[in-house]
């Protein structure tokens, strides 16, 4: 297949795209604003014969519709996804999340294309910490930040395309991915990067919220079985059964780079902070046969700080503005 991924040059989306390319016969075409969040160094070294990157915005109704005309699938990755810039100024979260799925959207049904809508688990709102319960694809929408609610209502319009136009979409809902090429405002790679450079990590309130943490090779390996595989109009969740609480994981990242596990401070706690996230990735496995590789979160870890001591150049440009944003508003 011939594929447009947006947000191509992002975490997930660039990640995504290297594993297509150098494991699949498909070929890709990125669209990426290349904001803060994207960056072209996480697409190099991928052959031109295979990929094309192009520099634009997901909101531009003429340039969707030319890339959509000539490709197999869509794949669509880009969105605004930091909650605390989401606090800050909702604004870009509605316009890339809301305004920019929904010309996607048009673009595809215009062109009569496959289009798999990749979104978070946090649409679900959130478990109580002592709940054994799971966000199924059932689980009614009840987002607590304005990123979240910009995700689910970019759900909502996919499903609407899909029972009043019939688009050929699929859509998954993913736990929090973690892994190489993740910008350092993110929760793990920025303790791993204030590590790195001398600064204690920090963790928000008690440090108990809990998350499932999902390597991002593993959802990726999902999301390419939803397209090839998924049934048009279904939702799967993908997950890792990997539920830890913020605290074991700055402690993990601690004890796996030679520091004392308690070498942390905390910090004043994010508004509207979401308590536990976990998903039922059951349907993931009984009808598409996937599987997470990346059973041992400390396995993962462990690849993951590799990756960011030998990728300095990757991120040390970045952190000396990220860590002034965080001290700005006290976090």
């Amino acid at each position: 297949m011939r594929l447009v991924v947006t947000g191509g040059a992002g975490f997930i989306g660039s990640n995504f795209v290297h594993q297509v390319v150098e494991g699949t016969d498909h070929d890709v075409v990125v669209i990426d604003r290349l904001t803060y969040a994207g960056n072209i160094a996480s697409l190099a070294g991928l052959p031109a014969s295979r990929f094309r990157l192009v520099q634009g915005d997901i909101c531009d109704a003429a340039l969707m519709d030319a890339l959509v005309a000539d490709c197999d699938a869509v794949v669509h990755f880009a969105a605004e996804s930091h909650n605390d810039n989401s606090i800050g100024d909702p604004g870009p979260f509605i316009q890339t999340n809301l305004v920019g799925t929904f010309q996607v959207l048009e673009a595809v049904r215009r062109h009569s294309k496959r289009l798999h809508h990749v979104s978070t688990d946090e649409v679900y709102g959130d478990l109580a910490l002592d709940d054994p319960a799971k966000f199924t694809p059932d689980t009614p929408y009840n987002p607590s930040s304005p990123y979240s609610a910009s995700k689910a209502g970019s759900n909502m319009l996919v499903r609407a395309w899909v029972r009043t136009y019939g688009l050929n979409a699929t859509i998954s809902n993913c736990s929090n991915n973690y892994g190489p090429r993740q910008h350092i405002e993110k929760f793990i790679p920025r303790q791993i990067t204030n590590v790195l450079v001398g600064r204690r990590p920090k963790l928000y309130g008690s440090g108990a919220n809990v998350r499932d943490w999902l390597h991002v090779e593993d959802h990726n390996l999902a999301v390419l079985a939803i397209l090839e595989r998924g049934r048009p109009g279904q939702t799967y969740l993908v997950g890792a059964d990997g539920e830890l609480t913020n605290r074991q994981v700055v402690e993990a990242i601690l004890l796996e780079m030679g520091q004392p596990p308690d070498a942390y401070d905390l910090v004043r706690d994010r508004p509207g902070h979401d308590l536990r996230y976990a998903s039922d990735w059951s349907k993931l496995r009984e009808e598409l046969g996937w599987r997470p590789i990346y059973r041992d979160f400390r396995q993962g870890l462990r690849a993951t700080i590799d990756w960011y001591r030998s990728n300095e150049a990757w991120w040390r440009p970045q952190k000396a503005a990220v860590e002034a944003k965080y001290e700005a508003s006290a976090q």
